[in-house]
């Protein structure tokens, strides 16, 4: 069974991370800048002061008349407290994903089921925030808030002007790191199918570890048929020399003829 291990190419990987880098720590900024309802409920307060979407005074007369209100998505709490679990997470998955992949166990698999994740996730937060808001028949809005539709100088307070712009630069980039996930999963798809050429070279190299794998045995079976190595042949020689020499008649011959010439009478000289 084939499981893609290796990157078409990681150089492109790297890229990609470069890119992502930034947009991640600019969404985790923005979301934790908007927790804790900074600005939501002044937005939404600004819009119904222009007559662009309902009021969050309706929540109060709905309780007072017995009435259920639902509150909008795209100006509940809801989507503040997902847009900084979803900064967090997706910080936490690229500081951990680089490593990972310089280690060579960063699968293709492995990434296209975080960056589908990642994907799937980004996606309602976008919704979520060009939510509309049809909640009061008055003021109905049925596409995206104000804040991204028009310029923030519309803004009835000018205080809500940085906010504004903080809304929409938050949106914006939700738009950008969705399609940045996209191509990410794209070209993790695309290194898990292996190509004709990648399968004739694994062909191969499997080719080439069962042929060594074969002299190997044949090696283990049959010792002597391959010349002794130097080690072992070392070993031999140094045995040799270490052997007691058996004293013959002939050898003790040669060594007084290998002795001093002082043993030896002295000629005579004429």
């Amino acid at each position: 069974m084939y499981f893609p291990r290796y990157w078409r190419n990681h150089n492109l990987f790297y890229i990609l991370v470069a890119i992502e880098f930034p947009i991640t720590v600019i969404i985790l900024t923005f979301t934790g800048i908007a927790s804790h309802d900074l600005y939501r409920s002044k937005l939404w307060q600004d819009g119904a002061d222009n007559g662009f979407n309902s009021a969050p005074d309706e929540v109060l007369y709905a309780a007072a008349n017995y009435r259920s209100f639902k509150v909008p998505m795209v100006w509940g709490s809801f989507i503040t407290d997902y847009n900084l679990v979803l900064g967090v997470l997706s910080t936490f998955f690229m500081i951990t994903k680089v490593p990972v992949h310089v280690l060579r166990i960063f699968y293709p698999p492995l990434s296209v089921f975080v960056h589908a994740a990642l994907f799937a996730l980004y996606i309602p937060a976008a919704v979520y925030q060009g939510g509309s808001d049809t909640s009061d028949p008055k003021h109905p809005q049925r596409g995206p808030p104000w804040y991204i539709t028009k310029k923030c100088s519309v803004a009835s307070n000018p205080d809500n002007v940085a906010y504004c712009n903080q809304a929409k630069a938050l949106f914006a980039f939700t738009i950008i790191i969705i399609v940045l996930y996209f191509v990410e999963l794209v070209v993790s798809i695309h290194s898990c199918f292996i190509t004709a050429e990648e399968r004739a070279e694994r062909e191969e190299r499997r080719e080439e570890k069962r042929t060594m794998k074969e002299y190997e045995d044949l090696v283990l079976k049959s010792p002597t048929m391959f010349p002794m190595s130097a080690a072992a042949y070392a070993d031999t020689m140094q045995g040799a020399q270490t052997a007691p020499m058996t004293t013959t008649p002939r050898s003790l011959a040669f060594n007084r003829v290998g002795t001093d010439s002082s043993d030896l009478p002295p000629s005579r000289t004429f």
